[in-house]
């Protein structure tokens, strides 16, 4: 008989879910360079930018100039001149630009004289006052448009920073505990039957459970493949998204295609999450471990291998 993972109670998943949320407050009210780092960067950036194109001065800016910027690497900063700022596919799009690499838009007078006719066209009135009037910037407005700028830049910098870091930070926890308990990292690749995958005592990284992403995926003592989703929420709206929209939907998918036989969904929790979610989740087949707590995980795997039969003792005989 296989064994369940563990069905938390609701006070449990509470008092969990309590640990996981001090952590995460205590994680983003620590001291951290990683904002004045970012700021730097972006400040350079757009000092380098207005310097390049005349201070957005209209006859400054010429198809060479373009080039330039986008030789220099400075494409997302000119982006960031709208207001809002607008992505790249949006930009290509609207432009209507065969493509926004570099080195093709380089090359191209038309494509770069269309493309920063649409940022004019979106500028940021408040952060470049000047540029509808054709003249030159006061000291004050350009140090104004500077840090602006630079604050725009680098808070979206942060939160993308925060996103990817926190989702890789928690795979990475995860591997190094699995190493811990004797596995193995094997490369990753496609999982259509059970007999792919990890084998005894492995594990690798992201990859297709038949048509679905798993973080994680470890081969269980009794033969059985975990996926485990790394999840990582910074609210408790958030983790709707998180959990019950991807993990535990994701859950239902591995069961049906695979069966609880042979497949154990699960999710690795970290940040900010709903009690009432994680019952969801739980519910729809789900297993539930946090990293703040991996012990569970292991408990769980070490409960999945076999007991050590019993070896026969050989009945004594008496001679006569």
């Amino acid at each position: 008989m296989t064994e369940a993972p563990v069905r938390w109670s609701s006070a449990e998943l509470e008092a969990a879910a309590k640990v996981s949320a001090t952590l995460f407050r205590t994680e983003r009210l620590a001291v951290t360079d990683a904002w004045t780092a970012q700021y730097a960067q972006a400040r350079r950036k757009f000092e380098k930018l207005l310097r390049v194109l005349g201070d957005l001065v209209p006859e400054a800016i010429t198809e060479d100039k373009l080039a330039e910027v986008y030789g220099l690497g400075l494409g997302e900063a000119l982006r960031y001149l709208a207001g809002p700022p607008v992505s790249d596919d949006d930009l290509q799009v609207i432009a209507d630009v065969e493509s926004m690499a570099p080195g093709v838009l380089k090359q191209d007078p038309q494509a770069l004289r269309t493309v920063f006719g649409v940022i004019e066209r979106v500028m940021d009135a408040h952060r470049f006052p000047w540029v509808a009037r054709g003249k030159p910037p006061t000291k004050a407005q350009r140090e104004v448009a500077l840090v602006a700028s630079s604050v725009l830049l680098a808070a979206q910098r942060i939160a993308t920073e925060r996103r990817n870091d926190g989702k890789d930070n928690q795979e990475a926890l995860v591997k190094d505990y699995l190493r811990g308990l004797g596995y193995t990292e094997v490369p990753a690749e496609a999982i259509n039957t059970l007999v792919n995958g990890p084998q005894a005592l492995q594990f690798c990284g992201e990859c297709l459970l038949g048509e679905r992403k798993a973080d994680v995926v470890v081969r269980l003592p009794d033969t059985r493949l975990l996926a485990l989703e790394c999840k990582v929420s910074n609210s408790a709206t958030n983790s709707v998204k998180r959990l019950n929209n991807d993990a535990a939907a994701k859950a239902e998918y591995w069961i049906k295609q695979f069966g609880v036989s042979q497949v154990v969904p699960a999710a690795m929790l970290a940040g900010v999450f709903k009690v009432l979610n994680l019952e969801q989740a739980q519910a729809r087949g789900l297993a539930l471990y946090w990293s703040h707590d991996l012990i569970a995980l292991g408990a769980f795997i070490a409960s999945t291998q076999s007991p050590a039969p019993a070896v026969p003792r050989k009945r004594r005989t008496t001679g006569k």
